[in-house]
């Protein structure tokens, strides 16, 4: 992994690489929404991505940059779900093989969906091993390449290319709400709008629960939690990135938390009002607009709907709660 920043010239090269590969997801636009906040909303629906999840952009574009000998070597990762499903998949599209180092308790429909794309899984407990640390033991034993879940150069310039196209689709923005877990999204996404979009302010979304972003803005540094528990599973990373970090730190007006009680009120609004279905991870951004976290009456608003990957049985059980 390189030391160096990403820049927005790596987000145009991530998009010329996707281009033909990851869907160019479509933006909706919801009257009630409207209503609800005073603003002119765009979700940009990264539910509809390959894997459905935005988390292929960055994958596909970090594994499609290494070098033939790095390829015949095979990846490694870590992830709860949806990197872990996206570097299973573009892993397969690339002829490499992949090997994926998943929690015990992550979510079944994704673990089978990773297994389904042809990733070896390899399992722990988030919250007693270190996950890094038997990624390192693979990486020693296998002599694979390790792509992480956000800090990565190439993992966030791929994720940016999510608010690329928002922005050519819809304009400038006044204001950019992005889920926020370890920073990938959120880095790609701020370097997007700093380029296309100046005057736009840009927010990240945590958990409640899990609030390191915040409070390393806060402080200045990074700051690091216990692992925290929340219905947002691909959120609840214990800290940020070497990389996201800075990014953030320079480019995101502020990071803002909601609850899971306000992630479950969301996911209804989806289903009820837009007919889309979006895992409660996915619904942090919008969760933090509709619940007027932050105000942005009369603004053109853009929020960036991360994921729809959700256990069927545990959807139905949130949305009759």
């Amino acid at each position: 992994m390189s030391a160096a920043l990403p820049t927005y010239e790596d987000v145009v090269r991530a998009s010329e690489v996707l281009a033909g590969v990851a869907h160019r997801t479509p933006v909706l636009t919801s009257s009630t929404a409207d209503a609800r906040t005073g603003a002119r909303v765009f979700f940009k629906c990264e539910n509809f991505q390959r894997m459905g999840a935005f988390k292929f952009r960055g994958g596909y574009n970090a594994i499609a940059r290494l070098t033939p000998g790095q390829r015949a070597a095979g990846v490694v990762t870590f992830s709860s779900g949806n990197h872990a499903q996206a570097i299973a998949l573009a892993a397969r599209l690339l002829g490499v093989r992949a090997t994926i180092i998943m929690p015990h308790d992550a979510p079944a429909a994704k673990r089978a969906a990773t297994e389904g794309y042809g990733g070896q899984v390899v399992t722990y407990d988030r919250y007693t091993d270190d996950r890094e640390a038997v990624a390192r033991r693979i990486q020693a034993e296998t002599g694979a390449t390790l792509i992480p879940p956000y800090d990565h150069r190439d993992v966030i310039a791929g994720q940016g290319t999510a608010a690329k196209e928002l922005f050519e689709e819809v304009g400038p923005l006044d204001a950019l709400f992005v889920c926020l877990g370890g920073g990938g999204l959120l880095a790609g996404s701020a370097l997007a709008a700093e380029a296309l979009s100046p005057g736009c302010q840009v927010y990240g979304v945590e958990p409640e629960a899990g609030n390191d972003g915040q409070q390393s803005l806060r402080k200045g540094e990074i700051v690091r939690i216990a692992t925290p528990k929340s219905l947002a599973d691909g959120a609840v990373t214990t800290h940020l990135g070497e990389l996201t970090f800075p990014v953030i730190q320079r480019l995101v007006s502020d990071i803002v938390t909601v609850t899971d009680a306000q992630l479950v009120d969301t996911m209804k609004f989806f289903a009820e009002r837009m007919k889309i279905v979006v895992e409660p991870t996915g619904c942090l951004s919008t969760a933090a607009v509709l619940q007027h976290v932050v105000a942005m009456p009369g603004k053109r608003v853009g929020v960036i709907i991360s994921g729809g990957n959700v256990d069927l049985a545990a959807y139905a059980r949130l949305l009759a709660a």
